[in-house]
């Protein structure tokens, strides 16, 4: 699992690739406080490279998109697989993101 974090004037770029299962969720953790530190701004999650996502990996996403709703920010992922589509339609988590493409 690697994250890539690219800062830009009012976004925060994040490209995700490789599994984001349970060991690596606990690095991701680490790894998206970049993220939560500017959740007041617009955050962008690429996951093109994303191929696999637990429950542990999207309770990393849930804990960044609360803090971007504490902080008036805004969670925007992009490039999502149908596989990972599938796993946020049956969890609810479709709805709690701004999901485009």
């Amino acid at each position: 699992m690697e994250i890539i974090i690219k800062s830009e004037q009012d976004n925060i770029t994040a490209l995700f690739s490789g599994r984001l299962d349970t060991p690596a969720s606990l690095q991701a953790a680490k790894d998206i406080q970049p993220l939560l530190d500017q959740a007041d701004k617009t955050i962008i999650l690429d996951f093109s490279g994303l191929e696999y996502i637990s429950s542990s990996g999207l309770r990393v996403l849930l804990t960044l998109r609360k803090e971007a709703a504490r902080k008036g920010g805004k969670v925007i992922i992009r490039a999502i697989r149908e596989e990972i589509r599938q796993v946020f339609l049956m969890t609810g988590f479709y709805n709690l993101f701004d999901i485009q493409g």
